[in-house]
């Protein structure tokens, strides 16, 4: 692939003119060096399951977009007009979604990426099947209190089939198994000795709870997935239409280029702002890092660095709002509070999280004098405001909504509804504008505008159809877990356990409810990790007097974390092949970036001030400030660089000092202070420190072009 080619994937992947420019600018020899023959779509493929579909042509070609752009029109429709009853709702929406992930997703991976095969035709048809029974029979399930009859339950057990299989094709094994193993607890809980135990259900008990009623698979789950959470991923995807990401990026480039570090700072600021509109850590982390990444390289930084950061920051964009992955919007469901408490209680821990990836960037840079881009390579803030600034228009209006008390379905309905009259009307003021300054003629250049818009709204449809076909699964599957915990009781006995675990210790509870976090939420889309998370690890928590949104926000940060958490931390290793570096090492790289962001969900649940609950003006910002000095200590015993490079014994001395600085109290906090002080004291006085042999290598590969 030719250093053009390249240029042209990562300017389709998301990169900003600007951005586009400076790749442009930088050494050939260079870009060959760091970007190799980076194959974005086999990454994508590799690292996230939904981008591993077929591609067809001809008429299955055009079927397939129908069915995607129909899936959006039915949405679109009902968020407009009402959405029907519950249970009709959910399987019409299940019915489109088990449809085509059959006749895009191929049985294994290695299976015929262009080939339908015929057993998938079946099986496409066997899912509109036990969809449209639900439907077709909905006054009958809804009035008939009896036990399932032959068809109900032979219905049910293909349903079940179904979504199992379907889940394992979009999403992967791993969650198709906890639902598996829920499903059998379910039938064989009598056979468990101890608090864990239960009676046990009969199979046709099992199913009908699962098929019939609204407590299983169509249950809460799959009911946020076929309202809001649709709406919200179909507004991302029109968003990405407007060429919202090539925006972030070239804002983050005149923001932070300059500055020491500034690529790797460009990294966080661009994945923060397309974090906040993107419901995948993976997506993001390879939409920006195609551009981000041999960016930081050609400067200076090792490749498991460089793909560390990016992960870090893109894993972050899921815990920002306004969206947070669409998480918020079903925790506010979960907890019956009103969304806006949700994103206003979540936002200073997302900026603190990217305060403290930022700190060690930073901190990484000055060890390894690392400069920035030079300011005239750089594009200017107000000019890139001037030329794109428009874009941000709906994401105000969604947050506008959102305090107006607006419910998130209207919400993001309304806001669809602007982005694309905004789209229109801009590209039709630059049709006219231009046209006008050549002296040609108006007409054709805004027909032929008009006529392109007409295109990019049916492919935002289609790309909106695609994109939440994992997340429908998800939480299709997640509704056996929840279901079999109402059936059973198993998430308070879990709790319990945790509990009985910790010996009754709030710290160990928290550790427990962490490690479960992770690897709970190991390979899930962000909405299926909070559901399932909520149901079995949140409880154990509330137990110490915790509030509900504390106890909540705690396993939802763990469980997106685990995005980034060898053995499994999918973005982790997505950037990792962005730039061909060892997957592990850019894991354990990305954890030690979001270090002091591992700290943050315990610093809220010890003092549930830093969500704004119960503290004053006064007392939030003290509980900021200092949480941010000892994020700040963290970062520098991390690095092991501060104003020069420390000894061990000065790195021992500063997580001393950000353990004292994030535990509640004043006494506390002064002492985290003196000790961050004495250790300044001495930096000052001895000038000269340890020799890191990465600060050499880092010199050397700067030197040497990277």
């Amino acid at each position: 692939m030719s250093h053009k080619e390249r240029m042209k994937v990562i300017e389709q992947e998301g990169s900003g003119g600007f951005a586009l420019e400076e790749a442009e600018k930088l050494d050939s020899a260079t870009v060959e060096k760091v970007q190799g023959t980076v194959d974005v779509s086999e990454i994508v493929a590799k690292y996230d399951k939904e981008s591993a579909y077929r591609t067809f042509r001809g008429g299955l070609e055009v079927f397939i977009r129908v069915l995607c752009i129909a899936l959006s029109g039915f949405h679109l429709f009902t968020a407009a007009t009402g959405a029907y009853p519950p249970q009709i709702q959910r399987a019409v929406h299940l019915g489109f979604v088990l449809v085509l992930i059959y006749l895009l997703y191929p049985a294994r991976a290695t299976g015929s990426k262009h080939k339908l095969a015929w057993y998938d035709v079946l099986l496409a048809a066997a899912g509109a099947a036990v969809c449209g029974y639900i439907v077709w029979n909905y006054d009958v399930i809804v009035l008939d209190a009896g036990p399932p009859t032959e068809m109900d339950f032979i219905f049910g057990c293909a349903s079940i089939l179904l979504v199992l299989e379907a889940t394992r094709r979009i999403v992967g094994l791993p969650i198709t198994l906890v639902a598996v193993c829920f499903l059998l607890y379910a039938k064989f809980g009598n056979l468990i000795p101890g608090m864990m135990g239960h009676p046990g259900f009969s199979m046709k008990r099992i199913v009908a709870h699962m098929y019939l009623t609204t407590e299983g698979l169509f249950g809460m789950p799959l009911g946020v997935s076929a309202s809001f959470v649709f709406l919200f991923i179909l507004f991302g995807a029109f968003l990405h239409s407007t060429g919202l990401g090539k925006f972030f990026i070239d804002l983050a480039l005149a923001a932070a280029g300059r500055f020491v570090g500034g690529p790797a700072k460009v990294a966080v600021l661009a994945s923060g702002f397309f974090g906040t509109i993107s419901g995948s850590s993976v997506a993001n982390t390879v939409s920006t890092g195609t551009f981000t990444i041999p960016l930081m390289k050609s400067v200076g930084y090792r490749g498991a660095f460089a793909g560390a950061v990016e992960a870090a920051s893109s894993t972050g964009g899921q815990i920002m709002p306004p969206i947070m992955g669409a998480a918020a919007f079903i925790m506010a469901q979960f907890l019956g509070v009103g969304y806006v408490e949700i994103a206003k209680a979540a936002l200073i821990p997302a900026l603190l999280y990217y305060l403290a990836v930022g700190f060690m960037v930073h901190m990484e840079a000055k060890r390894l004098g690392l400069k920035g881009i030079p300011k005239e390579r750089l594009p200017r803030a107000w000019f890139v405001l001037r030329q794109g600034g428009y874009l941000l228009i709906p994401i105000f209006v969604l947050i506008y909504l959102l305090i107006q008390g607006y419910t998130p379905l209207k919400s993001a309905y309304y806001c669809i509804l602007a982005t694309v009259i905004i789209s229109l009307v801009a590209n039709n003021w630059k049709a006219w504008a231009g046209a006008s300054s050549s002296g040609l003629n108006v007409g054709p250049s805004l027909a032929q505008c008009n006529r392109q818009a007409g295109k990019d709204i049916l492919q935002a449809m289609e790309n909106g159809g695609r994109l939440a076909l994992g997340v429908a699964a998800a939480c299709a599957c997640t509704g056996f877990v929840i279901g079999v915990v109402t059936l059973t009781g198993v998430g308070l006995k879990l709790a319990n356990a945790i509990l009985t675990l910790s010996a009754g210790s709030f710290a160990l509870t928290l550790f427990f409810t962490m490690l479960a976090s992770i690897v709970l939420g190991m390979g899930l889309p962000t909405t299926a990790k909070y559901i399932v998370l909520a149901t079995i690890a949140a409880p154990a928590i509330q137990t110490f007097g915790v509030p509900m949104l504390a106890a909540h926000l705690f396993i939802m940060y763990f469980g997106i974390l685990a995005d980034l958490t060898p053995p499994v931390a999918l973005a982790a290793y997505a950037a990792a092949g962005i730039a061909r570096s060892e997957p592990n090492a850019t894991g354990f790289m990305a954890v030690k970036l979001a270090l002091a962001g591992f700290l943050i969900p315990y610093i809220f649940c010890y003092n549930p001030g830093l969500l704004m609950i119960g503290a004053s003006n006064m007392e939030i910002v003290f509980i900021v400030c200092t949480a941010a000095v000892g994020i700040a200590s963290l970062s520098f015993a991390s690095v092991g660089y501060w104003l020069r490079n420390l000894y061990l014994w000065e790195r021992l001395v500063l997580v001393a000092a950000a353990i004292t600085l994030i535990t509640p109290g004043l006494v506390t906090d002064i002492i985290g202070l003196g000790l961050m002080a004495a250790v300044y004291a001495l930096q000052k006085a001895f000038k000269e420190g340890p020799r890191h042999p990465e600060t050499v290598a880092g010199k050397v590969g700067l030197a040497s072009g990277g």
